[in-house]
């Protein structure tokens, strides 16, 4: 019989995938359309694809002194209305050096940064080692505001002698959430088990409460995705009188939505 933590931790990976491959997927409904307004082209040309991303052909140019309408957007990509009645993907950076009726130039942000920050959920998977045996780990996140944060975590270490099953929530810590590299720091409580190979002489399986802290990093990477590396110190409180410390570094990606 499978035991209820390699369930759990098949089943978090499995919703892992699941939500990234949704996530590579245009959802053309996840972001608002912004009010419609007019821009000048002052390029020589716009290059209007026929969707958002530069894969899609490029089917339709608008030249300088042109005008066209946002209608959408998706990311970095807003989908445009020339007056002739075109329509078209155009990527932010053609944008920024139109002028709006006024003869100004418009503000365009990095919008997909921008959703970075506004993240509210993060799932993610890594690799690494714990006490120098493979591990493998998920986490799932919630924000609760800009720099305060909650995490559960599930891993799996397959040893030589003996293999390790773990899960903790995590209150998490990071105040400089506003950048594009930025550090965190973590503590919380789990269960930590070890079963050792039954060709051992006298082995007796461990169950027990776990403490643990972290620090790490994040690097946002592109669209939805955020690179991870972090290092812990896991603490197993064996019994009253007797514990076990751990070291563990993992590095892996995650996404956010």
């Amino acid at each position: 019989m499978t035991p209820p933590s390699h369930r759990a931790a098949r089943a978090l990976a499995a919703l892992v995938i699941g939500l990234a491959a949704g996530a590579a997927l245009p959802a053309f409904a996840a972001d608002e359309a912004p009010r419609t307004e007019r821009l000048q082209v002052t390029d020589p040309y716009l290059e209007m694809r026929t969707g958002p991303g530069r894969g899609y052909p490029i089917h339709h140019v608008a030249a300088r002194a042109e005008w066209v309408e946002i209608e959408l957007r998706y990311t970095d990509w807003y989908k445009v209305r020339t007056e002739n009645g075109r329509e078209g993907w155009v990527h932010r950076r053609q944008l920024v050096t139109t002028l709006t009726d006024a003869g100004v130039a418009r503000s365009f942000r990095d919008l997909a940064f921008d959703d970075y920050l506004q993240r509210r959920v993060e799932l993610g998977a890594g690799w690494g080692h714990f006490k120098k045996e493979p591990m493998l780990k998920f986490w799932a996140g919630y924000k609760l505001s800009e720099s305060i944060g909650v995490e559960a975590t599930v891993g799996q270490v397959q040893g030589v002698f003996s293999g390790t099953t773990f899960w903790h929530v995590n209150l998490q810590l990071e105040p400089f959430s506003d950048q594009r590299i930025s550090p965190f720091f973590a503590a919380g409580m789990g269960n930590f088990k070890n079963i050792p190979n039954t060709s051992l002489v006298s082995a007796i399986p461990t169950d027990a409460r776990l403490a643990n802290a972290s620090i790490g990093v994040r690097y946002y990477l592109t669209e939805r995705f955020v690179l991870r590396a972090d290092y812990s110190i896991y603490t197993a409180f064996l019994n009253d009188t007797r514990s076990g410390e751990y070291r563990a570094l993992t590095g892996g990606l995650s996404f956010f939505f």
